[in-house]
C-alpha cells in the first residue's frame, strides 16, 4: 500500500480487545514526553449492520521500564494515557473519492522516573488506521546570551515548571553576578538574571569579546568599549588595560585611567607685594600652564636673607600666614610677624596633583622685599618682685619681636576699678617700682615698649595687690597723714629713679607735664636754632645732584645720591632754595625741614638732613621713585588690585595717625602731597601749610589768611578757618576718593564756590567706579558735617587692617553711577527721619512705602540692615 499503517476494523464482532505495542523507547533523560498520533477513523453510521458493536475511539497506554524486559507484562499493568477520539471520521463515500481524513492528536506524559517506556494502543471495536506515531521531548536549545553560554536543557517534568540554568561566561569575559536563565516547559528561555562583561582589554562586538587594538585600552569590564588613549599617553600592546604616560607627563594614583596624563604647572605670574611695617601682602596671577589639571594650589616658602653675606635661611615658625602657608587655593596671602628692617625672599610655588612625581620640574616666582620700620610687639611676661604696703616692684622680658632697639618702656597703672585716674612711668630698664600706693589695694599694670618707630601695643593687664596694714600702723598712718596734710602746701615730687619719668592722668588730662610733643619751629626767634635742633647738617661734598625732577615753591627739586661716611651711597631727593631769596623765604624753606626732622615714621617722608653752611641751601630727603601719588595713579589707571589700593590708603592713614598722636595738623592732605616709592609705600610729605595743634584736643589753629585747598578742606575749616585732626580726617576721605578713582580731580570742573555751596547743602562726592561699598562708606563717615562724628585716624587704621585681613569684605561694590552728579549724604537709620515713609519721601521714593512695609521694613533700623543685594 502507498501508506504504511497499522489498522483494524472488526466492527461486526463483539468484545474486541486488540493491542499494538511499541518496542522499548529510551527517554534520553527527559522527564516529560509528548506523543503525536496521526490516524483515520470510519464513521460507524457508514457501516451497515455494525452499529451494535462499532466504536469511534481507541485507548493509549504507557508502561515505564529501565530495560526491555518489561515487554511481556500484563495489560492491566499499563497506565492509561487517554481515550482518543477522532475529530474527523470518513464514510464509504469518502473511500470512493479516495479522500483520507487524517486526525492528529498530541498527548503528554510525565513526570517519568525510569530510563525508558513502552507505548500501547488498545482497540475495542473501531475501524481505525494508525498512520504515524511520533514520540518526542522538548528542550531549550543551546544559546549565547549576555556573553554567557547556556547548554541544551531538557524541559522539566511539570508542565508549569521553570528550570533555572546557570550560564558560563564565554572567552575573555567575566562576571560579578552569575548569569542565569530559566527553561520553560515549552522549551523557551525566560527570565535572564546577571550577565557577563568583556574583561579589561576586550570589548563586546557581535556577541563576542574582541581584543583592544594597540593605541586603545579598556580599563574595566564595566567600560562600554575600547577607548583611544587619552592625551599625552600611549600603548603599543593589544588587550591594554591602561595607557602609559609620555615622558615628563604623569598620572596621580587616584586619577582615572581615562584622564589625560598631566604635568606640574608653570610658575605663578606677576607677583606683587604690599609692605605694611612688618606684614607683607603677596598677590599673583595663576600660572599660564596649569599642567592640564584643575587641582592647582600654592605653597609659600619664606627665607630671611642677610644683606651682607647674601645667605638666606628659613624664616622659622614665628611667621604667621593668613589664611595659610600650604595648600592655598586663592592667589593671595598675608605674612605677619616678620622682623623689621629685614630682607626677605618669598618663593610662590604652584603645585598640582603630579608635582611630587617630578620634583625637578617644580617652578616658582620669587619676590624680594625689605620690611619697614615697625613698633615692637607687646610685652608678654611680667613678674612681681618685692611688694610692700605702699609699693610694688615688677620686672619683665623684652618683647618677642622688638623690631629694633628698645628706647624705653612705658608702664601704665591704676587702682582696680579706677581706670580713669592712672599713672604712667617711663623707664629705660626692664624693672620698676611703683610707690605711693594704698595698702591692701589691688592695682592693674600694663607695659608697652618704644623704638624709633613708636610705641607698640600695651601688654595684657597684670593685677597685683599691696600688703595690708596692721592695726597699729594704720592708726599711726592716719595721724601722720592728717598732720602732713595740714602742714603741706604745694607740690612735692616723688622720689624716683633718674632713668624714670612719671606722669599722672585723670579723666584723660595730664596732671604732670612730661610728654614731648611736636614743637612749632615758628616759635623760635632764630630759625637756624630750630633747624639745627631738629635736622642734621650734611657736608655739600657728600651730595651728588644728577637731574632736575620738578619745581617747588622755593626752587628746583632734584634727584641725586648721598654718600655718608661708613655707609653705602644711596638715592635722595634734594630741594634747593633759588638764588636771590629773601630772609623770610629762607626761614619758610628751612621751616619745613625743622618740621620733618621731628618725625620718624615709615609713612612720613624721612629727612636725611640740610645744607645751610654753603649755597645753594638744600633740604635732603629720601628718594621716592614713583613721585607724587596723584600723577602715579593717573599713569597707571586701572592697573592695581583693590587690596593694593587699600594698602596705599593704609600707609597714608598710618602716617596721619602718627602726626595726630604728635598733636599735629597737616592742613593740606591731598594725593599730590603723598609720595610713593617702588614698593608702593605711600608717605605723607609737604609740610608747608602744616601747623601745630595745642595740647588741648579741642583747640584749633586759626590761620591769619592764606590760601586754603577748598576741594580737600572740611567745611568748618573753610567757614571759620578752624583746623583740627578732624579736618585732616575730612581731607583723608577726599584722598581715599582720589586713590579709588585713580587720580580723578575732586568735584571735577565745578568752581570752588560751587563746591563750598554743594557741600554745605549736604551733597557728597559719588562713589568712584568699582569702589567697594565698605570703602565708600568710610569716605562718607570722614565727610560727616559734625566733626565730632568723624572717625579718628586710629579707628580708620583698624578698619583698613580688618579689610586687608578679610579681602572678601571688599567684593561688594557700590552700584555704578550713571552720571557725575554729586550724591546727597544723609545716612539712613539716623535720627534725621522718624519713619520709613518720611525717609522715602525725602529721597523722592514715597510711592514705594507700601512695598517696604509689606516686606517687613517698617522701621529705620530695619532699613539700615538692607544689603546691596
Amino acid at each position: 500500500a502507498p501508506i504504511h499503517t497499522y489498522q483494524v476494523c472488526k466492527v461486526m464482532e463483539q468484545n474486541q480487545n486488540n493491542w499494538l505495542l511499541t518496542s522499548w523507547i529510551s527517554n534520553e533523560g527527559a522527564s516529560r514526553i509528548f506523543i503525536e498520533l496521526k490516524f483515520t477513523l470510519r464513521d460507524c453510521n457508514s457501516l451497515p449492520g455494525g452499529l451494535g458493536t462499532c466504536k469511534e475511539t481507541f485507548n493509549m497506554y504507557y508502561f515505564e521500564s529501565d530495560d526491555e524486559d518489561g515487554r511481556n507484562i500484563k495489560e492491566n499493568q499499563y497506565i492509561k494515557i487517554d481515550t482518543i477520539a477522532a475529530d474527523e471520521s470518513f464514510t464509504e463515500l469518502d473511500l470512493g473519492d479516495r479522500v483520507m481524513k487524517l486526525n492528529t492528536e498530541v498527548r503528554d506524559v510525565g513526570p517519568l522516573t525510569k530510563k525508558g517506556f513502552y507505548l500501547a494502543f488498545q482497540d475495542v471495536g473501531a475501524c481505525i488506521a494508525l498512520v504515524s506515531v511520533r514520540v518526542y521531548y522538548k528542550k531549550c536549545p543551546s544559546v549565547i546570551h549576555n556573553l554567557a553560554h547556556f547548554p541544551d536543557t531538557i524541559t522539566g517534568g511539570d508542565s508549569s515548571q521553570l528550570l533555572e540554568v546557570s550560564g558560563v561566561c564565554i572567552n575573555h569575559s567575566v562576571t560579578e553576578e552569575a548569569p542565569k536563565m530559566h527553561c520553560s516547559a515549552e522549551g523557551e528561555w525566560l527570565v535572564p538574571i546577571g550577565k557577563c562583561l568583556c574583561k579589561a582589554g576586550y570589548e563586546e562586538k557581535n556577541n563576542t569579546c574582541q581584543v583592544c587594538r594597540p593605541g586603545f585600552f579598556k580599563a574595566s569590564p564595566h567600560s562600554p568599549s575600547c577607548s583611544k588613549c587619552p592625551p599625552h599617553s600611549y600603548t603599543l600592546d593589544e588587550a591594554s588595560t591602561s595607557c602609559l604616560c609620555e615622558e615628563d607627563y604623569f598620572r596621580k594614583e587616584s586619577d582615572p585611567p581615562t584622564m589625560a596624563c598631566t604635568r606640574p604647572p608653570s610658575a605663578p605670574r606677576s607677583a606683587i607685594s604690599n609692605i605694611n611695617e612688618t606684614s607683607v601682602f603677596l598677590e599673583w596671577i595663576p600660572p599660564a600652564d596649569t599642567g592640564g589639571r584643575k587641582d592647582v594650589s600654592y605653597y609659600i616658602a619664606c627665607k630671611k636673607c642677610s644683606s651682607h653675606s647674601g645667605l638666606c635661611e628659613a624664616c622659622g615658625s614665628h611667621v604667621r600666614y593668613l589664611p595659610q602657608q600650604t595648600d592655598l587655593k586663592n592667589t593671595s596671602v598675608m605674612m605677619m610677624d616678620l622682623l623689621a628692617h629685614t630682607n626677605y625672599t618669598f618663593e610662590i610655588e604652584a603645585v598640582n596633583g603630579v608635582s611630587d612625581q617630578n620634583p625637578g620640574a617644580r617652578q616658582f616666582v620669587s619676590v624680594n622685599v625689605t620690611t619697614n620700620q615697625a613698633a615692637p610687639s607687646p610685652v608678654s611676661t611680667v613678674k612681681k618682685g618685692k611688694i610692700t604696703k605702699n609699693s610694688i616692684s615688677l620686672s619683665w622680658q623684652e618683647p618677642d619681636r622688638p623690631n629694633g632697639i628698645i628706647l624705653e618702656y612705658e608702664i601704665k597703672y591704676f587702682e582696680k576699678d579706677q581706670e580713669t585716674s592712672y599713672t604712667i612711668i617711663k623707664s629705660k630698664e626692664t624693672t620698676i617700682t611703683a610707690d605711693g600706693l594704698k595698702p591692701g589695694s589691688a592695682y592693674v599694670f600694663q607695659i608697652r615698649a618704644r623704638t624709633a618707630a613708636g610705641y607698640g601695643g600695651f601688654s595684657q593687664r597684670f593685677e597685683f595687690e599691696t600688703s595690708p596694714l596692721d592695726k597699729n600702723t594704720l592708726l599711726l598712718w592716719l595721724f601722720f597723714g592728717f598732720f602732713s596734710f595740714s602742714r603741706r602746701c604745694g607740690y612735692s615730687k616723688a622720689k624716683q629713679d633718674p632713668e624714670e619719668e612719671k606722669m599722672h592722668f585723670h579723666n584723660g588730662h595730664i596732671k604732670l607735664p612730661g610728654v614731648r610733643t611736636y614743637v612749632d619751629p615758628h616759635t623760635y626767634e632764630d630759625p637756624n636754632q630750630a633747624v639745627h635742633e631738629f635736622a642734621k647738617e650734611i657736608e655739600a661734598s657728600c651730595i651728588t645732584i644728577e637731574r632736575v625732577i620738578g619745581a617747588g615753591e622755593f626752587g628746583e627739586v632734584c634727584s641725586g645720591r648721598l654718600k655718608l661716611q661708613g655707609k653705602r651711597e644711596f638715592p635722595v631727593a634734594i630741594k634747593t632754595l633759588k638764588v636771590g631769596y629773601t630772609e623770610k623765604q629762607r626761614r619758610d624753606f628751612l621751616g619745613e625741614a625743622s618740621i620733618m626732622g621731628q618725625f620718624d615714621h615709615p609713612n612720613i617722608i624721612h629727612l636725611e638732613g640740610v645744607i645751610t653752611k654753603s649755597k645753594p641751601v638744600m633740604i635732603v630727603t629720601e628718594y621716592m621713585e614713583n613721585g607724587s601719588l596723584d600723577t602715579f595713579l593717573k599713569k597707571n589707571d586701572g592697573q592695581f588690585t583693590v587690596i593694593q589700593l587699600v594698602g596705599m590708603l593704609r600707609g597714608i592713614v598710618s602716617g596721619m595717625k602718627y602726626l595726630s598722636d604728635m598733636g599735629y595738623v597737616h592742613r593740606d592732605l591731598a594725593a599730590r602731597n603723598i609720595l610713593i616709592n617702588s614698593n608702593l609705600v605711600c608717605k605723607v610729605s609737604d609740610f608747608g601749610l602744616s601747623r601745630v595743634l595745642e595740647d588741648d584736643p579741642e583747640a584749633a589753629y586759626t590761620t591769619r589768611g592764606g590760601k586754603i585747598p577748598i576741594r580737600w578742606t572740611a567745611p568748618e575749616a573753610i567757614a571759620f578757618r578752624k583746623f583740627t585732626s578732624a579736618s585732616d580726617v575730612w581731607s583723608y576721605g577726599i584722598v581715599m576718593w582720589e586713590v579709588m578713582s585713580y587720580g580723578e580731580r575732586p568735584y571735577w570742573e565745578m568752581t570752588n564756590q560751587d563746591v563750598i555751596k554743594a557741600v554745605e547743602e549736604g551733597y557728597r562726592l559719588p562713589s568712584p567706579m568699582d569702589c567697594p561699598a565698605a570703602l565708600y562708606q568710610l569716605m562718607l563717615d570722614c565727610w560727616q558735617k559734625d566733626r565730632n562724628s568723624r572717625p579718628k585716624f586710629d579707628e580708620i587704621v583698624s578698619m583698613l587692617d580688618k579689610l586687608i585681613r578679610n579681602p572678601s569684605n571688599l567684593k561688594t561694590l557700590v552700584n555704578a553711577s550713571t552720571s557725575n552728579l554729586l550724591v546727597e549724604h544723609s545716612p539712613i537709620g539716623s535720627s534725621a527721619y522718624r519713619s520709613v515713609g518720611e525717609w522715602l519721601e525725602a529721597i523722592k521714593m514715597g510711592r514705594y512705602t507700601e512695598i517696604f512695609m509689606e516686606n517687613g521694613y517698617s522701621s529705620m533700623d530695619a532699613v539700615a540692615q538692607v544689603t546691596l543685594e
